[in-house]
């Protein structure tokens, strides 16, 4: 099979305009396995996400009581069992506190994310999240994707501190954000440009050029402030670009349906098929590189969730309900832990299901699911469970669990910047501060 060179296909793409550009996936512009463009040896791009959950595991359900490879999947662990070897379980991994108040269902979640434990919703951000989309979310339209399944808005992804980036709410809505105004088909025969779009890229093009004459009538401050300005006009202006331009082809895509609006409750039967629809909104959003970057709420921290008629909450629950006699745990909260493994389960199947390359997206994903404590009926910030997803392209090992043995959690953080291609070596503050990776996860 004839291979074209990566560097003649952008450059009739890109027009003369140096910005990132969505890479084409046809096998023919693969290599023989299909892993990497065939002119460069370049791989396949790589996507990150978070995927949340609220009011932590039930121990003994969740738990592997073996490290490694061979360990034994726990009940709540059989709804990723088509994807075991896709997935690493992260358990052990701690938020030393340093004498911060342990404020309920927020300082351990946004420590994971921050490498930093807070009292409060003052959030010291960014998130990491957010610095992986500064390394990577420039080559895409949307530089993150923030989705609550929920029924309300719930988002732990932060770039400055008490604002955190809004989240869709709705499936109809994340559609129409995606899929309507400004999307451009990849598989369409004709491509025509929004005129809108191509008036908003002319305006920003000519406040660029306007920077030299207001830089040199300025003293040092705004200056200063101005460049930071200019800096996020350059990012959107990167992004407009993208949508003059034809998609390159995208290898079995197809522009889903528009999804039917559906009842937004805490309700869990209405919020595991919100996050069924979102779930393959994303995926498809992720395969034609409207974005790179997401952050999936499928409960919020204080977990809301709730069965159909009944008015207590799964968080009510773990702090009301007595553990069962025999069973040893809260039986009406375990059911809401379950629940949400069965959703975690559905996101990896949405991510495996659409072929790219020799492999699936989920392959070209580097996943970070957590949630904001262990035992939430005592808002544990100790082994707060994580799992990593997906092989990042081939950055990743996958399959086994990993005891942390009492670790600062800053060290999963570390280590998925460092996958990502974020330049730091190291990340969090006070006893959460740490230059160590965990290299049983890196290739």
């Amino acid at each position: 099979m004839t291979k074209l060179p990566r560097r003649s296909i952008l450059r009739g793409m890109m027009q003369g305009v140096a910005v990132g550009v969505a890479l084409p996936f046809l096998d023919v512009f693969l290599d023989n396995k299909g892993t990497a463009l065939a002119a460069t040896g370049q791989s396949l791009p790589v996507r990150f996400g978070t995927w949340f959950w609220g009011c932590g595991i039930t121990t003994s359900r969740w738990l592997p009581k073996q490290t490694g490879a061979d360990y034994e999947m726990p009940v709540d662990l059989a709804p990723m069992a088509a994807h075991r070897g896709n997935v690493t379980i992260l358990s052990g991994f701690n938020v030393p506190l340093d004498g911060v108040p342990n404020s309920p269902h927020i300082t351990g979640n946004l420590a994971l994310r921050t490498g930093i434990p807070v009292p409060d919703n003052s959030v010291k951000a960014p998130t990491f999240d957010v610095l992986v989309a500064d390394q990577i979310g420039a080559a895409s339209r949307f530089r993150s994707l923030e989705i609550s399944c929920v029924g309300a808005p719930a988002s732990y992804s932060y770039r400055s501190a008490s604002s955190p980036n809004p989240s869709e709410t709705s499936p109809a809505a994340l559609y129409q954000r995606i899929f309507a105004e400004g999307f451009q088909d990849p598989s369409a025969a004709e491509f025509k440009p929004d005129p809108q779009t191509m008036a908003r890229h002319s305006v920003l093009s000519s406040v660029s050029d306007d920077r030299k004459r207001l830089m040199r009538d300025l003293g040092a401050d705004d200056r200063r402030r101005l460049d930071e300005y200019f800096s996020s006009v350059r990012q959107l202006e990167q992004q407009l670009a993208l949508q003059l331009e034809k998609p390159a082809p995208i290898e079995n895509f197809q522009k889903p349906d528009a999804p039917k609006t559906n009842i937004q409750s805490s309700e869990i039967d209405n919020v595991v098929e919100t996050h069924r629809l979102m779930a393959g909104l994303l995926a498809n959003a992720l395969a034609c590189n409207q974005t790179r970057v997401f952050n999936m709420v499928f409960s919020d921290s204080a977990s809301t969730l709730r069965r159909a008629g009944d008015t207590t909450s799964h968080h009510q629950l773990t702090h009301e309900e007595l553990s069962h006699t025999k069973l040893g745990y809260q039986e009406k909260a375990a059911y809401f832990a379950t629940r949400s493994m069965d959703g975690w389960g559905a996101f990896l199947d949405a991510l495996a299901d659409i072929k790219e390359g020799s492999g699936t997206l989920l392959d070209n994903c580097l996943v970070v699911a957590h949630s904001d404590c262990s035992e939430a009926k005592v808002h544990a910030v100790d082994g707060i469970p994580v799992m990593i997803a997906g092989k990042a392209g081939g950055r990743v090992r996958t399959g086994f669990h990993l005891s942390g043995n009492g670790d600062p959690i800053s060290r999963v953080g570390l280590t998925a910047q460092q996958i990502m291609g974020v330049q730091t070596d190291r990340w969090g503050e006070r006893s959460m501060a740490t230059n160590r990776t965990i290299t049983e996860l890196m290739v």
